[in-house]
């Protein structure tokens, strides 16, 4: 069997599709082109209303490929899919697989089912009131060596905008034990750098699921694996960025020196209003304390523009934030309603062209902050992870320095997986070019 998996949305749905790739690969299948492939998966995200859309457009492009192919087994997993149900298959009556985030570790399973009998369909969106383990399957085989690792699954907080507490279901924090030797598996097959992922790290272990292991303590647990040589994770909350957590970045050697820390308003009341649960004052101050203990700390954000009743004074509120804190980098949105959010019921929305021009207005201010971030790296020498080949030509190499910024340079040897120095030479919009020291 050939198979094509398409996925849209964050780091969470990335390690959920790697896992269900080579899950799969185990057992036999192969890889191919959507045009090839006997089952084509979309693993789908619907935090905003974009990517929703792109994927109701994806699987209208699929409907062809199946008319041609009636034999096609198309699926549909993550957050769109928990959103809408199985109301998919009275749009889209092709799609015989409907999967949550809680239904990842069934899919393989699912898909030789359907396999087996043409006229099945299967709905995996059941929450389950346990973190499911997946089958162990890293041992057995090669992998990149930048990885991610999940810890946990859901959200307790119900921010007004965000949709994910119903699409990805309560807190669930997975066993600290099962994170760790999934870890010391990965090393052993060669990955160097491992992200911790979760919608809320920093809660870790502070849910019903947890073993009493808290995020710091499993930092320092994952710190003594001799294989990591890097430890990442996202994302963190700011209510519940503790000073454990903050002087962990003091003392952890592999720990990398990088933050995604969501803002998403510079504004007390819009704070407010989202139910974020701290002050501009309050997430200032931890970032602060921050580039206190470790004064080269790259601090990434989200940041939410045309949020109900956002007035031109709760926008300056965001500018002069983002002008404090100089973020590295920033993902910013034009707000959009989410069904069963507390925000789609408010009154004061703003209309799409004052919301563009805030989010044009904020994204020209963080171009001129990131470019002067990189700037700061110039010909200075960092450490790269090279993770693989790079597009900017031939025998060129991409990797990350600790702070996570893109590097590219020319080698012609075969160096991922290695660490190696590079000198920063030039400084481009989003990334940096260096020579090999």
């Amino acid at each position: 069997m050939r198979f094509y998996i398409k996925t849209f949305g964050c780091q969470m749905n990335v390690c959920d599709s790697e896992w269900i790739k080579y899950a799969l690969k185990l057992r036999g299948w192969e890889e191919a082109s959507e045009s090839e492939a006997d089952v084509i998966l979309i693993n789908t995200c619907s935090v905003r209303e974009k990517p929703e859309h792109k994927v109701y457009s994806e699987l209208g492009r699929f409907r062809s490929l199946w008319e041609k192919r009636p034999s096609l087994i198309v699926g549909v997993g993550g957050c769109v899919a928990q959103q809408v149900g199985e109301k998919l298959w009275e749009k889209f009556p092709f799609v015989r697989l409907i999967f949550g985030t809680d239904g990842v570790a069934s899919v393989p399973d699912a898909l030789n089912k359907l396999i087996l009998n043409p006229d099945l369909r299967i709905s995996l969106l059941d929450f389950l009131d346990f973190y499911p383990e997946r089958e162990k399957i890293w041992s057995k085989v090669s992998l990149p060596p930048v990885f991610y690792v999940n810890i946990m699954q859901g959200c307790n907080n119900f921010c007004a905008y965000c949709i994910v507490p119903f699409t990805r279901g309560p807190q669930k924090s997975r066993k600290s034990k099962e994170i760790i030797d999934e870890c010391k598996q990965l090393a052993d097959r060669g990955v160097k750098e491992v992200t911790l992922l979760g919608q809320n790290v920093n809660s870790y272990g502070k849910d019903k699921h947890g073993d009493g292991v808290g995020f710091v303590k499993l930092l320092e647990e994952i710190n003594k694996i001799s294989g990591i040589k890097r430890i990442r994770f996202t994302t963190s909350h700011p209510k519940d960025l503790g000073d454990d957590l903050i002087e962990a970045f003091g003392r952890l050697e592999k720990l990398c020196p990088a933050i995604h820390l969501p803002v998403q308003s510079g504004s007390n009341e819009i704070l407010k209003k989202m139910n974020r649960r701290y002050t501009r004052e309050e997430y200032l101050k931890k970032v602060e304390k921050l580039k206190k203990i470790r004064p080269d700390i790259v601090i990434t954000t989200d940041i939410i523009v045309g949020f109900p009743q956002e007035s031109d004074k709760d926008f300056e509120d965001t500018l002069r934030l983002v002008k404090e804190v100089e973020f590295d980098s920033s993902f910013s949105f034009k707000y959009s309603d989410r069904p069963g959010t507390k925000a789609a019921l408010m009154d004061g929305k703003i209309e799409e062209e004052k919301k563009l021009e805030r989010l044009l207005c904020l994204q020209q201010l963080q171009d001129r902050l990131t470019l002067k971030s990189l700037e700061r790296l110039k010909n200075k020498e960092v450490e790269v992870l090279v993770e693989g080949p790079s597009k900017k030509g031939e025998n060129a190499w991409q990797g990350r320095e600790p702070g996570g910024r893109i590097v590219n340079f020319l080698s012609s040897k075969d160096l991922r997986g290695k660490l190696v120095r590079v000198k920063i030479t030039e400084v481009k919009k989003h990334s940096l070019f260096g020579e090999v020291i």
